[in-house]
């Protein structure tokens, strides 16, 4: 059961994926939820070829398990980043918060 797809390195599992070079004086993300998107863009990405990984590694293709790994690693570590972003700039960060607890009798 070799799919071709799995046992290439080169393949467009990261076509999907925004161009990260953007214009001179253009805005990279302009609220919250762009920081949340990509961070589940790049999560999904890193499930692929970690997917793709399994796949080559059952058929014994050591090279392409290990393009995999690294890529799914990378998705892994730059996913991670945008989620961190998007704590830090929340507007809510470090607001206190009141919550009203009732003694239990």
């Amino acid at each position: 059961m070799t799919n071709e797809h799995t046992l290439v390195p080169e393949n467009q599992v990261d076509d999907e994926l925004p161009d990260d070079h953007l214009e001179d004086g253009e805005e990279e993300f302009e609220t919250l939820a762009d920081y949340h998107r990509m961070a589940s863009l790049h999560y999904a990405q890193a499930a692929k070829h970690h997917r793709l990984a399994a796949d080559a590694d059952d058929h014994g293709h050591d090279e392409s398990r290990n393009s995999h790994s690294f890529l799914a690693y990378r998705h892994q570590l730059v996913a991670k980043q945008y989620a961190e972003m998007a704590v830090i700039e929340s507007d809510d960060l470090g607001e206190e918060v009141e919550v009203d607890v009732e003694p239990i009798a």
